[in-house]
């Protein structure tokens, strides 16, 4: 089996987030943390995930800063994983990725979860990108500008 090569220090910050969250494990368990996923248990369980994958994925997640442990809120002796405010950020890309599969991968009329607002119970709007004049802006109207010598 070929190793995994690290993105960590790719000149392209699409790369470099994906060194961290590019698998679909760990995207699955800042999902499931956002639904209220906190202990090792809800996560194996909720996913089928093997242990020793979750334990690999949870730990990555923690070192690099998108999920921090805390004592059991219940206070028994377990510990929970909480997602720190860097792993709150992927909550557009969570929802992103949500739309993006509403879009694709599912039939006219097939049941499927929806994200609503708690306050109102109504659906969450459509994600959208808009420029400094609030025009929607696409793949098609926008650029990378790049710096230096970026190989990635």
């Amino acid at each position: 089996m070929v190793k995994r090569v690290s993105l960590w220090n790719a000149g392209c910050p699409v790369a470099r987030a994906l060194d961290v969250i590019g698998d679909w494990w760990s995207l699955l368990i800042i999902r499931d943390a956002f639904d209220g996923g906190r202990r090792f248990s809800d996560f194996q369980s909720g996913l089928g995930i093997a242990k020793g994958v979750l334990s690999t994925r949870l730990r990555n997640l923690v070192e690099r800063e998108i999920m921090e442990t805390a004592p059991a809120s219940d206070g028994s002796a377990y510990k929970e994983y909480v997602l720190t405010e860097k792993g709150q950020g992927l909550f557009l890309v969570i929802v992103a990725l949500r739309q993006w599969g509403e879009d694709h991968f599912y039939s006219s009329g097939e049941p499927k979860s929806s994200l609503v607002e708690t306050k109102t119970g109504m659906p969450v709007p459509r994600l959208s990108l808009n420029g400094s004049d609030r025009q929607p802006l696409d793949w098609n109207n926008t650029h990378v500008k790049k710096c230096g010598n970026e190989s990635v």
